[in-house]
């Protein structure tokens, strides 16, 4: 960064982390365009000769790595990665093509000491483990900016706000399954990792400054080791406008055409909703249809479906209609935790009361901390405590309970005093 941009990011930061700007310097400039990437847009890495030296000029690279990844996200089944982009001082720029190159592994091996820097990171970290690549040590732009207490967090939004740059994001949600990638896309795609390293060293900044680095460093430290998320259970009963179905035998239609949609989906690599849509799908399972021209006149059914498509989503109604009660679905899901909070006032008014002024505590501690409720402490850890407390809700009980559920150390630190209070409080 320049002298000017820099002094423009200090405003910002020291604008979003609470504190008056300093003199109004700078901050309310318009943002640059950032139009080109410094050295331009690189080749794309589809060979494994290519990926090699890509590999060894990585490995010789100094300090963090900005890592990207781009997806097919409405437009390919799963979330797997259909271009992978990394920055390093000495390395510069590379774009990897998956496709061409599924094994990454090595690639990952010679950045294992290197720390990561992903925004939102979890939502790339499980397109880029299934190609052989996961950090040891990460630092999330995302979340350091929602800890620093800035109000908008997307990538652009930040650069924009920190470093004075404005980045165009037109091409966030296209199909980046299509080969070849046109220009324009590869340059966006270069660009999302061109200001990851100068938007990490601000943040640490304005962390360190407001106290908090070592709260983004736990914050880290637990998305970088955390296991493969479990597959969702009973993943059907997410489809949307599932609400309105009430019988058992509805729901059971929902479970058969949501099942014999996953498999079209797989089957052709499209993403789901482009075989049948949600609505449809609850259409049917309201109306229960007697045969094919009563599922022909259903919203997204229709005349543009082959015969052979309708047969084969009447044949999975038909299915539901013909299982015995035994095998039908329950209503709801089974809880794994306290029930939903609406019914704590009639369940049990004492954990309602609990519930209630530790919420309102991590409310008013959030708000002075100048960070989100949810990263103070998750609402789960909060009601999972309240419905089941200690039996002596001693300040190093409270402790281990917050513990057992996941809360870092800064996070006990910070609401462990507070939870003690509300759960010992008298209604």
């Amino acid at each position: 960064m320049t002298d000017a941009q820099e002094t423009a990011a200090e405003s910002a930061l020291r604008t979003a982390g609470g504190a008056p700007p300093d003199d109004g310097v700078a901050a309310a400039e318009a943002p640059i365009p950032l139009l080109e990437p410094r050295e331009g847009v690189p080749p794309v890495i589809a060979t494994q000769e290519a990926l090699d030296e890509a590999t060894a000029a990585f490995a010789r690279g100094r300090g963090p790595v900005a890592v990207d990844a781009e997806r097919a996200s409405g437009y390919r089944y799963g979330q797997r990665a259909y271009l992978v982009q990394l920055r390093r001082a000495g390395a510069g720029t590379a774009l990897i093509d998956p496709v061409g190159c599924p094994d990454l592994s090595g690639l990952g091996e010679a950045l294992a000491g290197a720390e990561w820097i992903l925004h939102a990171a979890t939502q790339d970290l499980p397109c880029l483990r299934e190609i052989g690549m996961l950090p040891s040590r990460l630092f999330d732009t995302e979340l350091a900016g929602r800890l620093a207490g800035f109000p908008r967090v997307g990538l652009g939004a930040m650069v924009e706000s920190v470093l004075g740059y404005a980045l165009e994001k037109g091409h966030s949600a296209v199909d980046w399954s299509t080969r070849p990638l046109p220009d324009p896309w590869l340059r966006y795609a270069a660009l999302d990792v061109e200001l990851l390293i100068d938007l990490r060293d601000a943040l640490e900044k304005e962390l360190d400054r407001q106290g908090k680095l070592e709260w983004a460093r736990q914050e880290f430290d637990a998305i970088a080791s955390a296991p493969p998320p479990q597959p969702r259970k009973d993943p059907w009963r997410r489809t949307s406008g599932m609400h309105k179905v009430r019988r058992r035998r509805q729901m059971a239609v929902v479970r058969e055409l949501w099942t014999a949609r996953d498999k079209v989906a797989q089957r052709r690599d499209v993403s789901p909703g482009k075989v049948l849509g949600d609505g449809a799908i609850v259409e049917a399972a309201l109306a229960m249809p007697a045969n094919v021209h009563a599922l022909t006149g259903l919203p997204g059914f229709g005349h543009r479906m082959g015969r052979r498509q309708l047969e084969h989503w009447q044949a999975a109604v038909d299915r539901a209609k013909a299982l015995p009660d035994a095998e039908l679905p329950q209503p709801g899901q089974p809880l794994n935790g306290p029930p939903p909070p609406r019914s704590w006032a009639d369940k049990d008014p004492a954990a309602a009361a609990r519930l209630s002024a530790a919420r309102a505590a991590v409310s008013a501690l959030a708000e002075e901390l100048g960070l989100p409720q949810e990263n103070l402490i998750t609402p789960d850890t909060v009601r999972r405590v309240c419905w089941e407390p200690p039996a002596e809700p001693t300040p190093e009980a409270v402790r281990t309970a917050l513990a057992s559920h996941g809360a870092r150390p800064w996070q006990i630190d910070q609401v462990a005093p507070l939870l003690t209070r509300a759960l010992t409080a008298k209604p």
